[in-house]
């Protein structure tokens, strides 16, 4: 009877050790992500389903299952409500939707680099950014998750040299992204069973830098959540054995992974959750509460009346950037007014909305003109004039 006690229970010992190799053999969890939101925190028109809806999906997700929260950049600016307060809102929002990283996108450098530290201190998140010299902020975060080691280094676009005001990365080099990247694989692939590019890099056809050639030159990046070129990739992109997700822009769209990691290898599956596919989902309280106490804030600012227009004043995107409108014409107006010069010259792209006739608010007049632009005087011929402004248009109507 004892011998047959032994032998069950050596067999049952056998099982469940068997049982246990298969466990950690393989393991499943989800990436969710964003990218490209430029202070579309709330549902609206021009924007998104809004973070309040984003938070109810991804508490959704993390009652199903292991989540990955990441975001790919240009979070911090680009709208009032995060304009005001240069990134505060949008990182309370995302400390409260529990974000795991973010990589630094070229608009999160208009607030200047000490901004930048700033935020990273207020953020329950690591900023990354591994191709910056000197050093700016993490450049790579271990994670574990679900039985997983995930190493997730960063990556910021070289265009942001030119893409934010020179001072705003005064004294900062943003080194090859791929040699970056081989030098994070080289040292994340001891030490981790997966590796995550977070990139602000894109997909756009004639940029220098783009994920797709990071996938194709450096090899040992399992997965690239991608932003910039605001491309949805509905089921992602394989590249080289690299999964390639972006989720387009504007919180238009949440992007979802679903990573599978079995005997060492690596098996993941990209799709987006829509604006239309959350029409019916409540908003989480908690965020919607964060974003109410920002707006008073920020109302004692914006409602101040600075101006009355009878008309409307056209700011549309379509028009400002193809041809001549009342607003476009107001601004470089203002623009001479202020200055001591015979013509100015503004770029359509950063008027970006348009004003209703009436009472003109100084909260109006920011989310037309968000970027902080300074004007400035200089002398030039009129053979450089004309240069200027063929340039501008040469690839009308583009």
């Amino acid at each position: 009877m004892k011998r047959k006690f032994l032998v069950i229970t050596l067999v049952m010992v056998m099982v469940l050790a068997s049982v246990g190799t298969v466990l950690a053999q393989e393991s499943s969890f989800t990436i969710l992500h964003t990218n490209d939101t430029h202070g579309r925190i709330e549902e609206g028109d021009y924007a998104g389903m809004g973070f309040p809806k984003l938070a109810t999906l991804v508490k959704q997700y993390r009652s199903e299952g292991d989540v990955l929260l990441l975001d790919a950049g240009d979070t911090f600016h680009g709208q009032t409500i995060v304009n005001l307060n240069e990134g505060e809102a949008a990182v309370r929002i995302l400390n409260e939707m529990g974000y795991d990283a973010l990589t630094l996108g070229n608009h999160d450098f208009n607030f200047g680099q000490e901004r930048i530290k700033e935020l990273g201190e207020m953020a329950n998140f690591p900023l990354l950014a591994a191709n910056l010299d000197p050093q700016l902020v993490e450049p790579y975060v271990i994670k574990d998750i679900a039985g997983v080691t995930v190493g997730i280094f960063g990556l910021a676009t070289p265009e942001t040299a030119y893409k934010t005001h020179p001072k705003n990365v005064e004294g900062i080099t943003f080194l090859d992204p791929y040699t970056t990247a081989a030098e994070m694989v080289a040292e994340l692939s001891e030490q981790t069973d997966i590796i995550i590019a977070l990139a602000h890099l894109g997909v756009s056809e004639g940029s220098e830098y783009t994920s797709e050639e990071l996938a194709q030159s450096v090899s040992g990046i399992d997965i690239i959540i991608d932003g910039h070129s605001h491309t949805a990739l509905s089921d992602g992109l394989m590249v080289d054995g690299t999964l390639i997700a972006q989720a387009g822009e504007y919180d238009k769209n949440l992007g979802v992974v679903d990573v599978t990691f079995a005997d060492g290898e690596v098996q993941a599956e990209a799709s987006l959750v829509t604006k239309e596919d959350a029409a019916d989902v409540a908003k989480d309280q908690a965020v919607v509460d964060v974003i109410e106490e920002v707006q008073a804030a920020n109302e004692e600012i914006t409602s101040a009346v600075v101006g009355r227009t009878a008309v409307e004043l056209n700011g549309e995107r379509e028009n400002v950037r193809s041809g001549e409108t009342n607003l476009g014409n107001l601004v470089a107006d203002s623009m001479l007014a202020k200055v001591d010069a015979d013509v100015a010259i503004t770029n359509g792209g950063g008027i970006r909305a348009s004003i209703d006739e009436g009472e003109v608010t100084k909260g109006e007049v920011i989310t037309v003109l968000p970027f902080g632009n300074t004007t400035v005087v200089k002398k030039l011929t009129g053979a450089q004039l004309l240069d200027a402004v063929e340039h501008g248009i040469s690839q009308y109507p583009a």
